[in-house]
C-alpha cells in the first residue's frame, strides 16, 4: 500500500481509505469480512461519516467493533461527521459527539469532521459557538483532531480555514468532473498550502462515473493509451495530485477492497503526462457536451445575498437536472432533487434571476418539475 504524508500531522495515511457507507447493508459476517480485508491490505483510515442517519446504521455499531477486535483498531484511525444539519443549539454538538463515542465504544476518536460546511450552515454553526465546544472536546480528549467536510464554493472555504488554526483534515467531493466545482482544485491546493490533509471522497460519484457510461465517453476510454478500466483512469487521476492525502471510497467486498488497493498502490503522484491528461479532459468534455441547460453555476441569477427571493437555489437545481442526464441517473437524480426539498413551483416569475448567458430560467424550472419532482 503506498502511503502519504497527511498533512500537518506527523503521520502517514493509507492513499486509499475506506469508507463504511455501504457495510450497514451487508450481513454482518460480510461486513466484518471487507474491513479486516481492508485492514489486511494497510488501509489504516476508516471513515464511518455521521453513523447514526438512521435504524441500519445504529445497528451497525456492534459488527464494527466486532471487525476492530483482536488488534484491529490499534492498525486503523477513524473519521466520522456531525452533520451540520443535526446542530440547532450550541448544547446538540456536546450530545451529538457523545452519540459517536457511544457507537464506537470508545472515549475518543481520532479525526471528528463537522460537515457539510456551505455559505449557509457555516455562519449558522458560528453563531452556535461550535469552534468553542471543538476547543472544549479537543482539550478534554474526546476528539484526537478537528476537521470538516466542505461543498461549495472556493471563497467560502477560504472563510472556513482562515477561521480556525487547529484544522487538520478537509474533505471534499473530488472526481475528474469536480476540478472546477465546489470548491475544485483550487479549493483543494488552497486547503493543502494551509497545511491540511485533504480527503477525496466520491471519486466515482458514487458510481455513476463508471455504470452508465454514454458512447460519446466510452470510445474515449477504448481509444487510451495505456489500456486501463474507466475505474482506474478515474481514480488513478485524483491520485496523480500530490496535494491529496488518500481517497476513501465505499467498498462492499474483500475483492473490490484487494482491487482497488492495488490501484491505489500504483498510482504515484504526478505520474501522469500530457498525454494521459490529455484523455481526462477529453472525457470530462464528452460529459460537458451532454449538459442540457448550459449553466456555469457562476451564481449571477442570485442577486439577494445568493439567494433567490423565493428560496428557490437555481444553479444547484439545475446542477442535479444536468447531472441527471449527464450521467443518465434519472432515479440518483430525483432522489437528490427530494432529499435536499427543492421546489420550483415557487418560481413566480418575478425577473429577478436575469441570467448572463440568456438561459430562460422559468422555462427550465418547469423541466425541471416534470422530470424531478414526485408530483411533475
Amino acid at each position: 500500500m503506498q502511503y502519504r504524508k497527511f498533512g500537518k500531522l506527523n503521520w502517514q495515511v493509507s492513499a486509499l481509505a475506506l469508507g463504511a457507507g455501504e457495510l450497514p447493508h451487508l450481513k454482518p459476517d460480510e461486513a466484518v469480512i471487507v474491513i479486516r480485508a481492508a485492514i489486511d491490505e494497510g488501509i489504516n483510515l476508516i471513515n464511518v461519516g455521521w453513523p447514526l442517519a438512521d435504524k441500519t446504521g445504529e445497528a451497525f455499531s456492534g459488527t464494527f467493533s466486532k471487525a476492530l477486535s483482536g488488534g484491529g483498531r490499534e492498525k486503523v484511525k477513524i473519521t466520522a461527521t456531525i452533520p451540520a444539519a443535526s446542530l440547532s443549539t450550541a448544547a446538540d454538538f456536546n450530545r451529538r459527539l457523545e452519540e459517536i463515542l457511544k457507537w464506537l465504544h470508545a472515549d475518543s476518536v481520532d479525526f471528528l469532521l463537522l460537515g457539510v460546511l456551505n455559505r449557509f450552515t457555516w455562519p449558522r454553526l458560528q453563531n452556535l459557538d461550535v469552534l468553542n465546544a471543538l476547543d472544549k472536546a479537543l482539550a478534554e480528549g474526546k476528539i484526537a483532531h478537528a476537521g470538516f467536510f466542505f461543498h461549495d464554493q472556493y471563497q467560502f472555504l477560504r472563510d472556513v480555514i482562515q477561521a480556525y488554526d487547529k484544522w487538520t483534515l478537509a474533505r471534499f467531493h473530488y472526481s475528474f468532473m469536480d476540478i472546477d466545482h465546489h470548491p475544485g482544485y483550487g479549493g483543494i491546493k488552497f486547503a493543502a498550502d494551509n497545511g491540511l490533509a485533504v480527503m477525496a471522497a466520491h471519486p466515482l460519484m458514487a458510481g455513476q462515473l463508471v455504470k452508465k457510461i454514454p458512447e460519446t465517453v466510452a470510445k474515449i476510454w477504448a481509444g487510451a493509451e495505456p489500456q486501463r478500466s474507466p475505474t482506474e483512469w478515474a481514480l488513478r487521476w485524483i491520485w496523480n495530485h500530490p496535494e491529496i492525502a488518500t481517497v476513501t471510497s465505499d467498498m462492499n467486498s474483500a475483492a473490490q477492497v484487494k482491487e482497488n488497493a492495488a490501484l491505489a498502490d500504483a498510482a504515484l503522484a504526478d505520474s501522469f503526462g500530457v498525454p494521459e491528461e490529455l484523455v481526462m479532459s477529453k472525457a470530462r468534455e464528452a460529459y460537458f457536451k451532454l449538459k442540457p441547460i448550459p449553466c456555469t453555476a457562476c451564481r449571477g441569477c442570485m442577486p439577494s445575498q445568493g439567494l433567490c427571493p423565493q428560496g428557490i437555489d437555481v444553479p444547484r437545481v439545475f446542477e442535479i437536472y444536468n447531472d441527471a442526464h449527464m450521467y443518465g441517473d434519472i432515479a440518483n437524480a430525483r432522489a437528490t432533487f427530494k432529499s435536499e426539498h427543492h421546489d420550483p413551483d415557487a418560481c413566480n416569475e418575478c425577473g429577478t434571476c436575469v441570467c448572463g448567458k440568456n438561459i430562460p430560467i422559468p422555462d427550465w424550472l418547469k423541466k425541471v418539475k416534470a422530470l424531478l419532482a414526485e408530483n411533475g
